[in-house]
């Protein structure tokens, strides 16, 4: 690699037993590195939470999401522990048998889960994503190439030393976690001509850095994409329980990709303007911007918006827009038209209406009656995620330990020829 930019040379000497990285690692190596970063992170807690003050000092963006997925304390510090040993206790992903079929011929052929090889994750901001990232990637018998950002250089740096010790501790290459120290013109560099071979891109970030890899990349990128999630307000809705849900979704956390930014609600609705008021009052209390269609506008003194392009828009910020529509047909054409292919819901007491919604609104995940914040690898089982994938091929929605493998087929034969 260039200019000695990486830490993937130190400690060569001590490996005697991984010449290579061409091949599959055992499951059992795989699992106590897992198990021996957890305990790393807990025994460098501290250091990790000072080293990571050194960041937010340094950070001089006005990003206000960027700033709160910076920091790490303790909870983040949990949440990468409990990812690690969720990721440890799993069945190996690699050589799950998908397919057997036995030729008339003889032949047996059986389709079989495998690595991709080299992954790299090129992201912004979270160094938890240097840890849960990195192992989903090393469990399903990947090589990692990590790319942070310069505002969480120190925090990636820490826990990237953290790799590699539990790495030599298990006499495995520390080789198989990198991490690439690269200015933006570097990694332009390298996603052209790479010097080593890279089998998969995943970026995680916003849609400048989404756009800058899929230009540049030469090898498969999984997109990371945005949020822009809505909650569709049907007529039969429970309002109890839309309000509490709109009220989590936009200002339990506004720095990921699964909260809220639009709400539309079903003027067939009783009282709806009633309850339209309601929800912006609730949601101005929070210090949330609330901004309305026309018709929402003309009803509540908030700002009407100056045009249909913000339907586009994802905010990452306490700033939210409300909207009326007249049917349920009118609403699933609206989300599919504006929204980022990520989460919708529908806050109805009707199954019936609900499944229609959930059968054709277009995004990654659907819900009825449920927040938009769920949209996590974590909360739906799968122990933590390299990204949320709003593309359809090859994953959708949450990226788990599961998905990020590609297939091989294994024939067996006795002179068979064709």
């Amino acid at each position: 690699m260039r200019g000695g930019k990486t830490m993937q040379n130190e400690g060569h000497a001590q490996i005697d037993n991984i010449k290579t990285m061409n091949h599959l690692l055992p499951i059992k190596k795989r699992d106590s590195v897992l198990s021996r970063m957890a305990e790393l992170l807990e025994e460098e807690r501290t250091n990790i939470k000072t080293i990571n003050q050194q960041d937010i000092k340094n950070y001089s963006g006005d990003d206000l999401a960027m700033e709160k997925r910076l920091l790490v304390d303790d909870a983040k510090i949990d949440g990468m522990i409990l990812s690690l040993q969720q990721l440890s206790s799993q069945n190996d992903p690699i050589g799950v048998e998908r397919f057997n079929f036995d030729h008339a011929n003889g032949l047996k052929i059986i389709n079989k889960t495998a690595a991709f090889g080299t992954i790299m994750i090129i992201y912004e901001s979270r160094p938890d994503v240097t840890v849960e990232a990195g192992g989903i990637a090393f469990k399903s018998g990947n090589k990692i190439l990590l790319k942070g950002g310069k505002e969480s250089l120190q925090s990636n740096l820490k826990i990237v030393e953290l790799w590699h010790q539990a790495l030599k501790e298990n006499t495995i290459s520390i080789e198989w976690v990198e991490y690439l120290n690269y200015n933006r013109e570097e990694t332009q560099t390298f996603l052209e001509k790479p010097t080593q071979k890279v089998d998969l891109i995943v970026p995680r970030g916003g849609e400048q850095l989404i756009a800058f890899v899929k230009k540049h990349a030469k090898c498969p990128v999984i997109i990371s994409g945005r949020g822009n999630n809505f909650v569709y307000v049907n007529a039969e809705a429970d309002l109890n329980q839309a309000l509490s849900i709109i009220i989590n979704g936009k200002t339990s956390n506004i720095s990921v990709c699964n909260a809220l930014d639009k709400v539309l609600i079903d003027t067939n609705l009783p009282n709806w303007e009633v309850f339209a008021k309601q929800i912006i009052a609730e949601l101005q209390h929070k210090n949330v911007i609330v901004l309305g269609d026309q018709s929402i506008s003309k009803i509540a003194d908030v700002p009407q918006i100056e045009s249909d392009l913000i339907w586009h828009e994802e905010f990452l910020d306490y700033k939210i827009v409300i909207g009326t529509t007249n049917s349920d047909q009118e609403a699933i054409d609206k989300i599919n038209k504006y929204c980022g292919g990520h989460s919708a819901s529908i806050i109805t007491k009707n199954d019936a209406v609900a499944q229609n919604f959930m059968d054709n609104v277009d995004t990654a995940a659907v819900y009825q009656n449920a927040s938009t914040r769920f949209t996590d690898g974590g909360q739906f089982g799968l122990g933590g995620e390299l990204a949320i994938s709003t593309d359809k091929l090859h994953q959708r929605g949450p990226i788990g330990l599961q998905h990020l493998v590609t297939n091989k087929w294994y024939v067996y034969g006795d002179g068979q020829i064709r």
